[in-house]
């Protein structure tokens, strides 16, 4: 994503690179907000946003989101809100969404 949005390979994103980034790995386009805060944290010497930096920043960013898609998915399978699954709630998840699934491919997921 950064060499594809890094125009004329300068090495670093620029403004609407990074604009362009976010919408390439998270699927919406950041506020100007985002991005003044993101182009704020770079060196008043540097020209933009530096692989390195780059990669920090969206690395944390996919990590939150996740954690947020796997939250969701553990609370669609954990029905009984008990904060822990165990095979049966698994199985029956599986089951209400493919219920020819084989039993050894619902064991496998399990584990």
């Amino acid at each position: 994503v950064f060499e594809a949005c890094d125009e004329d390979s300068k090495g670093y994103l620029s403004r609407e690179g990074l604009k362009v980034a976010v919408v390439m790995l998270f699927g919406y386009k950041s506020s100007k907000v985002e991005v003044d805060s993101v182009m704020s944290s770079v060196r008043p010497q540097n020209s933009g946003l530096f692989l390195e930096k780059f990669l920090n920043l969206m690395s944390a960013n996919k990590a939150a989101e996740l954690y947020n898609e796997t939250r969701q998915i553990f609370t669609a399978f954990d029905v009984q809100d008990r904060g822990f699954l165990t095979f049966e709630d698994f199985k029956k998840a599986f089951n209400s969404v493919s219920p020819t699934l084989s039993e050894r491919i619902i064991v496998e997921a399990f584990r």
